[in-house]
């Protein structure tokens, strides 16, 4: 095998085009063997074999600056850059990132997991090579679906007016996660017809330049108006007429040709775009048939493409399918999303009222701020994003909603530990950011009931709103759920040796702990504090004084979040003596690992949780497993 030979570029560029086309194939063999064991993004990765086999080709990485938009189309970009041997470690704890990384490799030039960065970041990188008189290219590599983001926009405005000697290679598969909308998708649709367009150009120039006397003028006439003709025909000329040399299109999964026009884009000077047309999930059919379904997937069988151990219900199904519910009896309800349809739940409602539901492409900042303006007007917006992507909008929900007090109901999907995506998409901020906007009203759910009575009272609450959950599914489900009230906590279970205050998914980890606990004699009180903002200070006082031992735990940052909010409370109100254990992430940023790992790792466990206490209280750890194991319970020594 090809694949066996090659290890970093250099092995690439000694490789035919014959070879070349057979190592493609390698490769993909190679990618999907290994995701349908690890899960990642496969269809992405998939549509840039090609192109990332004629970019280590052509240019002389790592000393040309490759710059990957959003990252996770980087799997090939690895196996070419030494990291082929540790590639069945992808995402997984200690492994490779799903992501650059450039603690990783020396290739991975720059950090990336969000969308709409890359032009910005490589303008940045080319200003200054130009400052220290460097020669190295820069090439930064963004799909079509990253340029709906705002940020792409305004960097394309500042490289072309620039003068920079820059490359943006826009790789166009007409999908992003769902199926790319919006003007600029219409713009590069009308692009594909460049080619038809410029053929037929030559084959009706050529016939009139036949006729006789007549025949320059009619071409002259036509040459004047040419450039209005283009601008209907071929919207490349937006990108001319920003400063851009406009190359293509060109068959992304063309090696020759692809290697061609990178050769002519090394010549030119200035700011150029090379357009190039992929297939996502290209060689796999069902990534072909459903790019949306493999854009991140978990483990799956190759030869049907059927996902393993999958469940049917998660926190973000069944918030959609409760708007559903709500939207049937209340016609004012909106439904608003950022490039993730199915993701955040809402493929139903979009089916069901079309007319109601808004997908505005990967512009988070423009989802808020067009919310408001909904709220604004009367109607009721919910817009599901998230966590790590509902950051982006901040500003907006400042400036647009809190300010005014709109009515705008703003859900952050996956919050805290989302685990193997890394870094970039820990929900673990949001509630930090957000607590300190006033008016936002704050909520976390415990199980999938409490968040439906969320969603029935943030739709009649009439005040901005922002309810968080995490990834997947519940982990018990509670028999009672007390009626919502603002700014009211629910007590679970009644204690008087320690109060457990804990939010969202880590109410149940608190319930288990508790009973636990009480087990050995100790008794925990359990309260659920549903909101974090406004607080029930009243609740917790209550039964702090009673206890004079705090436990507070949360899936977010360990500043900002409940943990500090109970410690106000303490401060504000003189309370002495007080036994404080904080439970929540550390100030530093997660990396990849399952959501399993990551909690043991960082002590977020139930067993460690439970030791931890323990701990605290000086109980002989000893004395009580041989307690729980005499009641026939499992416990884990934490690591």
């Amino acid at each position: 095998m090809i694949l066996e030979k090659i290890n970093y570029p250099t092995d690439l560029k000694k490789l035919n085009i014959d070879e070349k086309i057979i190592f493609a194939k390698e490769i993909r063999e190679f990618i999907i063997k290994t995701v349908s064991n690890t899960g990642g993004h496969l269809a992405s990765n998939l549509g840039v074999v090609e192109l990332t086999i004629a970019i280590h080709s052509i240019f002389d990485t790592p000393k040309d600056r490759v710059v990957w938009d959003v990252g996770h189309q980087t799997y090939v970009h690895k196996i070419l850059t030494g990291r082929k041997e540790k590639f069945s470690t992808l995402r997984q704890l200690d492994g490779l990132a799903g992501f650059p990384k450039t603690s990783e490799s020396e290739y991975d030039c720059f950090n990336t997991g969000h969308s709409s960065t890359s032009i910005s970041v490589a303008l940045g990188m080319a200003r200054t090579r130009d400052i220290r008189g460097e020669n190295n290219k820069v090439i930064a590599i963004i799909g079509d679906g990253a340029l709906t983001g705002g940020m792409a926009l305004e960097a394309l405005n500042d490289t072309g007016s620039s003068l920079t000697n820059m490359i943006v290679i826009l790789n166009d598969n007409e999908m992003s996660i769902s199926k790319n909308v919006g003007g600029i998708s219409i713009m590069l649709s009308k692009l594909r017809t460049r080619e038809f367009y410029i053929k037929s150009n030559k084959r009706v120039k050529a016939k009139i330049l036949r006729v006789p006397i007549v025949g320059k003028k009619i071409v002259k006439l036509v040459q004047k108006t040419k450039r209005g003709i283009k601008q209907l025909v071929i919207p490349k000329m937006y990108f001319e007429d920003i400063g851009f040399r406009y190359l293509g299109p060109v068959d992304g999964h063309d090696i020759e040709k692809l290697e061609e026009i990178l050769r002519i884009s090394k010549e030119q000077e200035g700011p150029i775009l090379i357009h190039v047309l992929t297939k996502k999930g290209k060689g796999y059919k069902p990534a072909e048939d459903n790019p949306d379904k493999f854009h991140s997937t978990s483990k799956f069988n190759i030869e049907d493409g059927e996902k393993i151990g999958v469940s049917k219900a998660d926190y973000s199904k069944t918030m959609g399918n409760k708007l559903v519910e709500l939207a049937k009896y209340n016609k004012d309800i909106v439904a608003i999303t950022a490039a993730m349809t199915d993701g955040t739940g809402l493929t139903e409602f979009a089916k069901k009222y079309p007319k109601r539901f808004f997908d505005v492409g990967i512009a988070e900042q423009h989802a808020i701020a067009m919310a408001a303006g909904f709220a604004k007007e009367g109607l009721i917006p919910v817009v599901p994003i998230y966590s790590s992507f509902l950051q982006r909008a901040y500003d907006q929900i400042i400036h647009d909603v809190a300010i005014q007090k709109l009515p705008v109901i703003m859900i952050a999907d996956r919050s805290g530990i989302v685990g193997n995506d890394g870094e970039t998409h820990q929900g673990l901020l949001d509630m930090a950011f957000s607590n300190t906007i006033p008016n936002l009203n704050i909520m976390a759910p415990k199980d999938y009931n409490e968040l439906e009575k969320m969603m029935e009272f943030a739709i009649n609450l009439k005040k901005p709103v922002l309810i968080r959950y995490p990834r997947g599914t519940e982990e018990y489900c509670f028999k009672d759920c007390a009626d919502i009230s603002i700014g009211k906590a629910e007590t679970i279970k009644i204690g008087k040796e320690i109060s457990i205050f804990a939010i969202g998914k880590m109410v149940y980890k608190a319930y288990e702990i508790a009973k636990r606990l009480e087990e050995n004699r100790i008794f925990a009180e359990v309260i659920n504090i549903r909101f974090l903002k406004p607080i029930d200070k009243q609740t917790i006082l209550d039964s702090i004084n009673k206890t004079k031992f705090v436990i507070t735990m949360e899936d977010g940052t360990e500043k900002g979040g409940l943990g500090t909010e109970v410690e106000n409370i303490i401060v504000e109100n003189c309370l002495k003596n007080v036994k404080f254990i904080k439970f929540a992430y550390p100030d530093e940023f997660i990396k990849h690992g399952s959501q399993k790992e990551i909690e043991e790792k960082y002590g977020m466990s139930i067993n460690s949780m439970l030791n931890t206490i323990l701990d605290f209280r000086g109980k002989n750890k000893k004395d009580f497993l041989i307690k729980i194991k005499s009641r026939g319970k499992k416990f884990i020594k934490s690591t």
